[in-house]
């Protein structure tokens, strides 16, 4: 709605368009220049003027009008990937129906993750901006809230642990959370290396993946020694 000389008129189609297009823009902006900087230097060292600059826009108060809380906009960051990468793992699981195969279950873990990296190209921050969430307590469980509510995260994570049957669930939960911090920076470093120049392990993402997949592999089934 506009007011003009005391009326008030409702804004036209290509007018809402334009300013749902412009909104859009300044998000996309505010996350492009946030998942940076959270990268670089650590979510609680940057900032709303300091990603309001970065991004271009002259409101300093543009964070908390488009996404209210930083916690909100870490969600919002970690969404983005999880959106990105849900469709690859869905194609994935597609083709694994009910296998029995351990390996193949945890490989759709992982290479959707690389497979999104590696399509980034260089440089990137999203690897290192998961790692400095994970830093942080609260962060990391938005991380992890965020990534078991995806259909696809939730079918992987069934079929895997099918073919654990015998495993603790206080030894699942306590697997889970290596194997995340084992993904999480391992593909953070690779990024970081690949963007200051420094030599990497392995020569490419898909040899990257390769890597993980044989680590994650011997964690899951590895015997259980309960404490007495």
């Amino acid at each position: 709605m506009v007011t003009v000389a005391g009326k008030t008129e409702r804004a036209s189609k290509p007018e809402r368009a334009g300013r749902t297009g412009r909104a859009r823009e300044t998000r996309e902006a505010i996350l492009d220049a946030a998942e940076r900087l959270f990268a670089e230097h650590g979510v609680g060292e940057v900032s709303n003027r300091q990603i309001c600059e970065a991004a271009g826009q002259g409101n300093n108060f543009a964070v908390g009008y488009h996404f209210g809380t930083k916690a909100d906009l870490v969600r919002a960051i970690v969404r983005r990937y999880n959106a990105e990468m849900e469709q690859r793992r869905l194609r994935m699981l597609a083709e694994l129906t009910d296998s029995s195969d351990l390996r193949e279950w945890i490989s759709c873990l992982v290479l959707p993750a690389t497979g999104h990296l590696d399509a980034l190209g260089v440089p990137s921050w999203r690897a290192r901006f998961m790692a400095q969430a994970n830093t942080e307590p609260a962060l990391r469980q938005i991380v992890i809230e965020e990534a078991v509510a995806t259909p696809s995260m939730r079918r992987n994570l069934d079929g895997m642990f099918r073919l654990l049957p015998g495993l603790p669930e206080e030894v699942r939960q306590e697997r889970a959370g290596m194997s995340r911090m084992l993904t999480v920076y391992a593909l953070a470093e690779r990024e970081r290396a690949l963007h200051e120049g420094d030599p990497t392990t392995r020569t490419t993402w898909e040899d990257t993946a390769v890597g993980l997949i044989d680590a994650l592999v011997g964690l899951w089934p590895a015997p259980v020694t309960i404490p007495r």
